[in-house]
């Protein structure tokens, strides 16, 4: 049976992150992977990074403090925040990616101008610079091992901070993304995972791919090693030092999200890889668990016509749709139920408001209208302006047309649009604020001015309406750890030779969604701390 000396389950941003820190730090690294592709969640998000104080802030001379982002986080407390592991990402943060930075696994930059989601909190920074964006990668860089990348096949040829959804006015020119895709070049989250495994390749920390683990094998109370299969054949390793769980949330698996999340999850945004192998393996090791009612919430788009190479469904968050000009969201009763343009986390929550009265989700289901104005100017989805809108939109040349489509009373969605529309030309929304917040700004049409970017009537037929789904990012509830990233039994007393980081843990963060890349922050900083202990771990 082989030996090494820390094992990492999962291949995302956590897992690589966990395995760099322990191989530098002098320890023999095994990186497992269940599937036969690396990266997961980590490899088709935005890629961005959250963290308070960071290095590439103070190079810009930007401002920020260990107590700002505390201030921070506690302002937006509802009793789910432990005090030890918010103030191991806070104090590490900086540490985990000037570490990652100085051995060329990551290469960023500010994002410019992308706010905190929380303007009005204490801490927040209303100007942006903690959340982080990653430079192009040449795949070419990464041989046969660019291949197996989750989603690879789908090309990202430029930066976040180029686009809109990273606050850019104009796309580059379609020839330089041309040259860019032949030079096989990417951005997103694709540059992250590709950076972080040539790391990982260049220190002979090859993943060893398609190994389903069973059981974590324990010696007393210390766990030593996983038993698993390997193409249908017995596979067991052992860990001198540690195992750690980076393997991502359990969205994708019916029975766990029916037993823990507190609302309908109709539409996960990530890839069918979350099923919970993580939460399963420390919950059978005697756990303690933690935030398993939260998620990265978010309202997501389903595209029908673009399923997961798998087969299951696939969705994608929602944020210029809902912001930009001539549109609104409306529920089973046709009325407007919240800002939306609000930040997406937050905004999840509506969507399990729960009526007593009719004993079910008032706001579900949920529908984008939106007019001819906004199908002419707007994307929709991967549908972008002036490609036909597809034909799982459904459209109607007057609004009573429309409401009987997708079952709601014509005389409310009509009156909703109309006041609505009266609001609009006014500039303002004095039923839920839309447009007052800067970030509500962010994702609006920065060709207009004020609240024009993102208050717009709903005037020129045809009219068009897709549903709106509940959905999430990832979970990001599990195993409880200290601020070493150690997992907890039900004592409270580490669970020897168990660690974890990333959506397979209880967050650091607990529930709250800091600002963009408020995911992969505590994901990096708590798989470099998880490698550091593992590696310097006595036997």
């Amino acid at each position: 049976m082989e030996q090494v000396d820390v094992i990492i389950l999962g291949t995302g941003a956590a897992g690589m992150t966990a395995a760099l820190a322990a191989h530098e730090a002098g320890a023999r690294v095994a990186l497992i992977e269940r599937g036969d592709r690396i990266g997961g969640t980590s490899a088709i998000s935005g890629g961005v990074i959250w963290v308070a104080d960071n290095p590439r802030m103070r190079e810009a001379g930007m401002a920020d403090s260990r107590e700002d982002a505390l201030a921070y986080f506690h302002s937006l407390d509802h009793g789910d925040l432990v005090d030890e592991t918010l103030q191991a990402f806070v104090d590490k943060g900086p540490e985990a990616l000037g570490f990652l930075e100085d051995i060329e696994a990551l290469k960023v930059a500010v994002l410019p101008g992308y706010p905190d989601y929380y303007l009005d909190r204490p801490g927040a920074k209303p100007e942006g610079s903690r959340a982080l964006d990653h430079d192009l990668f040449a795949l070419g860089e990464l041989g046969e091992w660019a291949a197996k990348i989750y989603a690879i096949e789908e090309p990202k040829p430029l930066m976040l901070r180029e686009t809109p959804l990273g606050g850019a006015t104009a796309m580059p020119p379609i020839e330089v993304l041309g040259q860019r895709m032949a030079a096989r070049q990417c951005g997103f989250g694709q540059a992250m995972v590709a950076r972080l495994l040539k790391a990982c390749l260049a220190r002979g920390i090859a993943p060893i791919m398609g190994v389903e683990t069973k059981r974590l094998v324990r010696d007393g109370e210390r766990i030593t090693g996983i038993e698993g299969t390997r193409d249908g054949q017995p596979f067991a390793m052992t860990a001198r030092r540690g195992v750690i769980l980076t393997t991502g949330g359990f969205e994708w698996d019916e029975d766990l999200r029916q037993t823990f999340l507190r609302g309908p999850v109709t539409a996960p945004a990530s890839p069918p890889t979350g099923k919970g192998e993580g939460l399963k393996l420390a919950m059978a090791a005697g756990a303690k668990l933690g935030n398993m009612t939260s998620a990265w919430w978010a309202p997501t788009l389903v595209t029908p016509d673009a399923p997961w190479a798998s087969g299951e469904q696939r969705a994608q968050i929602i944020l210029i749709e809902r912001t930009v000009p001539h549109g609104i969201m409306v529920n089973r009763s046709g009325e407007r139920f919240c800002n939306e343009a609000a930040n997406y986390s937050a905004l999840g929550g509506v969507f399990h408001q729960f009526d007593p009265a009719s004993y079910d989700y008032a706001n579900l289901p949920a529908y984008l209208i939106f007019d001819a104005r906004y199908a002419e100017r707007y994307p929709l989805g991967t549908r972008q302006p002036g490609q036909p809108i597809p034909d799982w939109v459904m459209r109607a040349d007057t609004l009573e047309g429309l409401a009987a489509q997708i079952g709601v009373d014509a005389a409310a969605l009509t009156e909703t649009v109309a006041r609505f529309n009266v609001h609009a030309d006014e500039g303002h929304d004095p039923d839920f604020g839309r447009g007052t917040s800067a970030y509500d700004h962010f994702y609006g049409d920065r060709s207009r001015e004020g609240t024009a970017v993102t208050l717009g009537a709903i005037r020129e037929a045809p009219f068009y309406a897709v549903e709106i789904a509940s959905g999430l990012l990832g979970t990001n509830g599990g195993p409880r750890t200290d601020g070493q990233a150690r997992i907890l039994g039900h004592d409270g007393a580490p669970i020897p030779g168990l660690l974890g980081a990333g959506n397979a843990i209880a967050c650091p963060t607990g529930g709250i969604y800091a600002g963009a890349g408020g995911t992969l922050g505590p994901a990096l900083t708590f798989g470099y701390i998880a490698g550091r202990t593992a590696a310097l771990a006595n036997t």
